[in-house]
C-alpha cells in the first residue's frame, strides 16, 4: 500500500514538473514571438497621419489611439513589446507625422523622440545591394557592413524568401529601386524591411501564376528582369531583348551577357577585355549555358514586366548601333549580327 502511494505521489510529482516546464516553454515561445514581432500594418502606404501624444499619457492610451489610427494592427502587441523592449513609460508628448508603412519597431523608436525627422534617399534601377549600400552608408543612414550583414543572415517574412538561398547576395535584385522616406535613426533592418516590402507589393500574386506558366521561379524571373535592366537602357526594347534571352535559353545557346562580367568584376569598366570573358565563375555567361545563378542588380516594374511578358520574336542577336549609344540593332543569323558588330566596331574610340 505504502509503495502504492509513493508511486502515484511520483506520478503526480512529474505530470506536475511537466506542466511547469511546458508554462515555461510557452511563455518563452510567446517573449520571443511578441518581441521580435516588426511588421508595418501596410507596408506599401505612403499616407502620413499626425498623431498626437498627450503629456502623461500611458502605453495602453498609446497603443489605443495608434490602433484607431490603423498605424498597428494590435493593441495587446504594441503594450506587450513596449514592456518587454523596455520602452514603457518612455514615449515622449508631442505631434508625430507617423505611416502605416512603418514597423512597430520604428513606430516606437519614432514616439520616443519627439524631434525625429525624416529624410528621403533615392535608389536607382540597376543598383546591386553593394551599390545600395554604399549609397545610404554616404547618407549616413547605415552602417555598410552592418547593412550587408542583415542582408546575408537575418530573416523576412515574405512569400519570395521560399526561392532565395544562402550567401551575401541572396536577395540580390529584392530591394526595390525606388525614392522612400525615413525617420532620422531608422535602423539598417528598418530600411531593408522598407525596400523588400516595396517588391512585394510590386510582385503582385498574379506574377507569381504567369512565371508559373513560363516554367520560371519567381528569382528566375527576377534575374532575367535584371539582365534585361543592364543590358538595354532604350525602354522600347526591354520586352524584344527579354524576348532574345529566352531564344537563346530555349535552343540551349550561350546569354555571352557583357553585363554579367561586369556584375563578377564587382568594379564595372568601361570596355571590357578578353581575359574577363575567361573568368571562370557562374555569372560568366560566356562561359557558361542557362542563366547565372541569381540577379545582377535590382531591376524596376518595367523590367519585371518584361521578364514576364517577352516581346515574342525571332531575334537571337543584338548590338549596339554605336559607341555610347543606348539602341540596338537586332538579328536573327550570325552574318547579320556580324555585320552589325563590324558597323559598332568602327565607332570605337
Amino acid at each position: 500500500m505504502t509503495s502504492r502511494r509513493k508511486r502515484k505521489k511520483s506520478h503526480a510529482g512529474r505530470w506536475v514538473a511537466a506542466l511547469l516546464i511546458l508554462a515555461v516553454l510557452g511563455s518563452g515561445a510567446s517573449y520571443l514571438y511578441i518581441r521580435g514581432y516588426d511588421k508595418a500594418r501596410d507596408p506599401a502606404s505612403e499616407e502620413t497621419i499626425e498623431f498626437i501624444v498627450a503629456p502623461g499619457m500611458s502605453t495602453t492610451a498609446i497603443a489605443s489611439a495608434l490602433e484607431e489610427k490603423g498605424l498597428i494592427g494590435s493593441t495587446f502587441l504594441f503594450k506587450q513589446k513596449s514592456k518587454w523592449q523596455g520602452y514603457d513609460g518612455r514615449y515622449q508628448a508631442g505631434t508625430f507625422h507617423l505611416s502605416p508603412s512603418m514597423t512597430m519597431e520604428a513606430l516606437m523608436n519614432a514616439l520616443m523622440d519627439a524631434k525625429k525627422e525624416s529624410v528621403r534617399f533615392t535608389i536607382p534601377e540597376g543598383y546591386t545591394i553593394r551599390q545600395t549600400a554604399a549609397a545610404l552608408a554616404e547618407q549616413g543612414l547605415v552602417e555598410e557592413q552592418e547593412f550587408l550583414r542583415i542582408l546575408e543572415k537575418e530573416d523576412f517574412d515574405f512569400r519570395f524568401m521560399s526561392e532565395v538561398g544562402k550567401g551575401a547576395d541572396r536577395l540580390e535584385g529584392f530591394l526595390f529601386p525606388d525614392t522612400y522616406d525615413v525617420f532620422v535613426g531608422a535602423s539598417e533592418r528598418d530600411i531593408i524591411l522598407k525596400m523588400l516590402s516595396r517588391f512585394d507589393e510590386v510582385f503582385l500574386p498574379e506574377y507569381y501564376d504567369r512565371a508559373e506558366e513560363l516554367d520560371r521561379s519567381v528569382l528566375e524571373i527576377v534575374t532575367i528582369a535584371s539582365l534585361v535592366e543592364e543590358e538595354t537602357r532604350a525602354p522600347e526594347e526591354r520586352k524584344r531583348v527579354s524576348g532574345v534571352l529566352y531564344n537563346r535559353l530555349e535552343i540551349g545557346m550561350k546569354l555571352g551577357f557583357c553585363s554579367t562580367i561586369q556584375y563578377l568584376l564587382g568594379e564595372p569598366k568601361e570596355l571590357l577585355l578578353y581575359s574577363d570573358l575567361e573568368i571562370d565563375s557562374p555569372y560568366n555567361t560566356y562561359m557558361y549555358t542557362g542563366l547565372p545563378p541569381g540577379p545582377i542588380s535590382s531591376p524596376g516594374k518595367e523590367c519585371i514586366l518584361a521578364a514576364l511578358y517577352p516581346e515574342e520574336t525571332d531575334y537571337i542577336y543584338f548590338v549596339l548601333k554605336a559607341y555610347g549609344s543606348t539602341e540596338h540593332n537586332f538579328a536573327v543569323t550570325s552574318a547579320e549580327f556580324y555585320q552589325y558588330k563590324e558597323e559598332y566596331s568602327k565607332t570605337l574610340p
